[in-house]
């Protein structure tokens, strides 16, 4: 988290930057301050600069808010899917 933006109607926004992977939205998320977890969740909305979007790629920077509004600077936010894998 590099920024928290403040917004009257949907809370604190972190304001990111993607090091690794991708980010989807409703993905579960699990935000680390240090070493530790100081919450689990779901991500609510994800944008692109105004843009609401579904999925941010590594390397851009991106506006994510979750159900949860202590997010602080400095904050790791990692987010995970679970996929469903056929049997072979």
């Amino acid at each position: 988290v590099r920024m928290v933006i403040r917004h009257p109607k949907t809370g604190n926004i972190a304001g990111s930057y993607i090091t690794d992977g991708s980010f989807k939205r409703n993905a579960k998320a699990v935000v680390r301050r240090g070493k530790e977890v100081v919450y689990e969740g779901t991500v609510v909305g994800l944008k692109r600069f105004k843009d609401d979007v579904r999925e941010v790629q590594q390397g851009y920077e991106c506006g994510i808010n979750l159900d949860w509004n202590d997010v602080m600077e400095g904050d790791i936010i990692e987010a995970s899917e679970m996929v469903e894998v056929e049997q072979k």
